[in-house]
């Protein structure tokens, strides 16, 4: 059977040099696998096929209302910059082609009553000549062609022509969108299964949420990724960021009576066209952002937090596709912090029943220990005749006592659960202190500049404690220090004059050796740039300045 013209599988009736061109660019479009790659090809294929100055293919959105992308071949970039924004489809004659996909051909489309003009800085167009482009039956987009050389109008040839290019394409366009579609789903498989190692290495809980963070942003081409726990007085707080910039939104909670967080809260996912616009989104932090996935980490039935992947305002709306790979990846996430925390559960339970050993170890044998070596020594005070050894033996005991009432404390902190932390922070600090003692093997010594417990806000205040207790686990851990000095000062000032509280942690260690891993320094700086403050550090207390001291200030 001999194909009839205008059948989208015909071969043109032009001239016969025709075929040739025809046949390489069919080659041609169809030899790549990488979408953007092929849409391009498309459209400078078909200009060359047809002598148009430009060719352009509008992507329709999934919706169907309007276009998701717009490719185009020969407007050169100054060009693009003076013209601004690109053709959404919503109105004039490329609004009238998604709605009605069929071919359209004009010798001068400003004519058209469809027409909505061109923007200031856009080249006169006049010829046009439009073809729907399917794939799989579906209307994928259309391909535009405007003002054919030499200022004659498309004909009957360019027509067929198009159509049978605009065929191939639709083939084309869809290995590339399985291809794509596949390396997609690749990249999130890997970047769950970073996920699930970093969370389940048993390494810092922080260092594993923001793996989260990063993963979500990286994978769904997002501006930031935000991970989002339960905070202690309800609504969900901001524990880890993921961006260019330092993000001073670590800490902040979101209130539960946000209709966001009651809809996370219960498993919902909320996919938010413009952050910056809807109502819901009650915070001044949102002004940036454009459309937001907001995904509830849940497992099991137990929802544990909430992921949030923003794109610039403007920016492209999130595929069906990308919606699904992100909840199954949050879905992958929540899992594995799920594991993570029984295995935390697990060996909680586990030091908590060595500390509760060493505390009655501690009570029962040394103290008792000590208390019959200080009787002994008393004894012996009392019968010796020279001086030097009464002093002597006196001083011993009175050694003997503050080691004793030492050691009690050490035994109240290892016998204090984790609910019972008190509320003032010079408390709290000093608990830091005391159960860093028994691993440490000594008492770190400490210092209070101004009155730490009134003039400290308790996102601040919150937030040292967990900066002062990673400084302390690396000073046990590398550090192999014999002395610590803690220093929290209220009074301190930030360079630019704010009131600040500073956190100074030194030792008499090894140093912080070049090269070597600095994930809790970056920790303690990400922490602090947060809130507005700043981290770092310096020499020690050793001999010729060995071991290390780390600063760590934020606005009080």
């Amino acid at each position: 059977m001999t194909p009839t013209v205008g059948d989208p599988g015909a071969l043109p009736d032009g001239p016969a040099a025709r075929v040739p061109r025809l046949l390489a660019a069919l080659r041609s479009v169809g030899s790549g696998l990488e979408l953007h790659t092929t849409l391009d090809r498309i459209c400078e294929t078909a200009a060359e096929l047809t002598d148009a100055r430009y060719a352009a293919i509008g992507v329709v959105a999934e919706s169907g209302a309007g276009l998701a992308e717009f490719v185009q071949h020969g407007v050169d970039d100054e060009t693009a910059r003076r013209i601004g924004r690109m053709p959404d489809g919503h109105k004039g004659l490329l609004g009238a082609l998604i709605r009605h996909p069929d071919p359209v051909r004009l010798a001068n489309l400003t004519d058209d009553p469809r027409s909505c003009g061109f923007p200031p800085g856009h080249p006169p167009m006049h010829s046009f000549l439009g073809v729907p482009i399917r794939v799989r039956g579906e209307i994928f987009g259309n391909l535009y062609l405007t003002q054919k050389r030499g200022g004659g109008t498309f004909g009957d040839d360019d027509l067929d022509l198009v159509r049978v290019l605009a065929t191939e394409a639709g083939i084309a366009i869809g290995n590339a969108r399985l291809y794509e579609a596949a390396k997609q789903r690749e990249r999130w498989i890997d970047g769950s299964v970073a996920v699930t190692t970093a969370l389940l290495a048993g390494g810092d809980a922080e260092d594993a949420l923001q793996i989260v963070a990063e993963q979500a942003r990286r994978l769904s081409d997002s501006v930031a990724g935000i991970v989002l726990l339960p905070a202690e007085e309800g609504g969900l707080e901001i524990v880890a960021v993921a961006s260019d910039h330092p993000s001073k939104i670590l800490g902040t909670v979101v209130p539960p009576e946000s209709e966001l967080v009651a809809e996370l809260r219960d498993g919902k996912p909320v996919f938010v066209a413009d952050a910056a616009a809807d109502p819901r989104m009650r915070t001044d932090l949102t002004h940036a952002y454009g459309p937001v996935m907001m995904l509830p980490l849940q497992s099991d039935g137990r929802v544990l937090g909430a992921l949030l992947t923003p794109r610039t305002r403007g920016g492209r709306p999130f595929t069906e596709t990308e919606r699904t790979l992100a909840a199954q990846f949050a879905s992958q996430a929540a899992l594995a912090l799920m594991m993570a925390e029984t295995q935390r559960d697990r060996e909680r339970l586990a030091v908590y029943e060595d500390r509760d050993r060493i505390a009655r170890d501690l009570h029962d044998l040394v103290i008792q220990r000590l208390f019959a070596t200080g009787m002994m020594l008393e004894s012996a005070q009392r019968r010796s005749n020279v001086p030097e050894v009464r002093r002597g033996v006196g001083k011993a005991v009175d050694e003997l006592d503050v080691t004793i009432q030492e050691i009690r404390t050490a035994i109240f902190a290892l016998r204090q659960g984790p609910a019972e932390l008190p509320s003032g922070l010079r408390t709290r600090v000093l608990r830091e202190i005391n159960m860093a003692a028994v691993p440490l093997g000594f008492q770190p010594g400490h210092h209070f500049t101004g009155p730490v417990d009134t003039l400290v806000g308790e996102l601040p205040g919150k937030n040292l404690i967990a900066a002062l207790r990673e400084t302390l686990s690396n000073a046990f851990r590398h550090a192999g220090a014999s002395r610590i000095e803690v220093s929290v000062d209220a009074d301190a000032l930030l360079p630019d004059g704010r009131p600040a509280v500073r956190l100074t942690v030194t030792d008499d260690g090894v140093g912080i050796p070049e090269g070597g891993r600095r994930s809790g320094l970056k920790n303690l700086k990400r922490r602090a740039e947060s809130l507005g403050g700043a981290s770092w550090y310096g020499p020690g207390i050793g001999e010729d300045e060995g071991g290390a001291t780390v600063v760590w200030e934020v606005p009080r």
